[in-house]
């Protein structure tokens, strides 16, 4: 029986940077930060970690602090998905190395690939490293939908523990088809309680990173059985999940932490400052919300 990673709220936590360079210092704050607020698990060098602008010396540098940094207080999960399968193999076995307790496994972009190629994909990374994978289905970034029959077929892998799923629609499918002990988490913080409804354990998440507590008691408060109290804590952020989505992510949400008064950089080129028009609608939540 696979054990699951975590339950509750991961913090797909953003990489400060200054003067071009990770800011390991204010990543260490962030984490015990998030620690402190109740996160359940730290989720490194994902979409929101802006992994696809770091080179391996570096992306494997921000893993292996995340990890000694949390040292076992709660889960570590490292991005190491890749298009090309080999690199991913060699990342995944990397943070492995390095201590992780998890991996999360983009489906393959760009290149693109069939269905049965994409049982392939993750098969060959989970037949190589022995640890814990959670596969990441994102197609609005990708263009490439991982399907329910597939995940099924993977879900009876001994190391492929469960799924961030973005595709709402297929949620259904995968949790009354796929192995019992298959973890499924939102990839979309305006679907979290959608998916603690079909069974989900939880997020992996944006908004945590300025609202942490709230996000971890979406989960708490419906897996407890209070769905009212976790229902009207979902809807107080409709307006803040959509103004951290109105220009691509990590854009937005760096922006409200500055705006926070968290100092955590700007964003890597290609990705660059956020419009006016953005950031004044970002700047009226934060304000409605008083976390500025």
């Amino acid at each position: 029986m696979k054990k699951p990673i975590f339950t509750g709220s991961g913090v797909a936590i953003v990489t400060p940077f200054k003067d071009g360079k990770i800011n390991y210092k204010k990543l260490g704050e962030l984490i015990d930060w998030q620690i402190k607020m109740k996160t359940d698990c730290i989720v490194i060098c994902g979409t929101t970690g802006e992994a696809s602008t770091m080179p391996d010396s570096e992306h494997l540098e921000a893993i292996g602090f995340a990890v000694k940094h949390v040292a076992g207080r709660v889960p570590v999960m490292a991005g190491t998905g890749s298009n090309d399968t080999h690199h991913a193999v060699a990342l995944s076995q990397a943070s492995k190395d390095l201590g992780v307790d998890a991996i999360l496994s983009v489906t393959p972009y760009y290149n693109k690939t069939t269905q049965e190629g994409l049982f392939r994909h993750f098969t060959y990374i989970a037949d190589r490293v022995d640890i814990p994978m959670i596969m990441y289905n994102v197609p609005s970034r990708t263009n490439l939908n991982l399907n329910p029959d597939i995940v099924c077929r993977l879900s009876h892998h001994k190391n492929i523990y469960g799924i961030k799923e973005c595709n709402i629609g297929q949620v259904g499918d995968i949790l009354a088809n796929c192995a019992s002990d298959f973890a499924v988490y939102s990839g979309e913080d305006g679907l979290v309680l959608p998916m603690l409804s079909y069974g989900g354990l939880g997020v992996i998440s944006v908004m945590a990173n300025i609202v942490p507590t709230e996000t971890h008691e979406i989960v708490e408060k419906f897996l407890s059985g209070d769905i009212a109290a976790s229902r009207e804590t979902q809807l107080k952020l409709v307006a803040l999940v959509n103004a951290l989505f109105c220009e691509t992510s990590p854009i937005p949400v760096k922006t409200a932490m500055n705006l926070m008064g968290m100092d955590v950089g700007e964003c890597r080129m290609p990705l660059i400052e956020m419009s006016d028009k953005g950031t004044e609608q970002l700047t009226a939540e934060l304000k409605n919300l008083k976390l500025i």
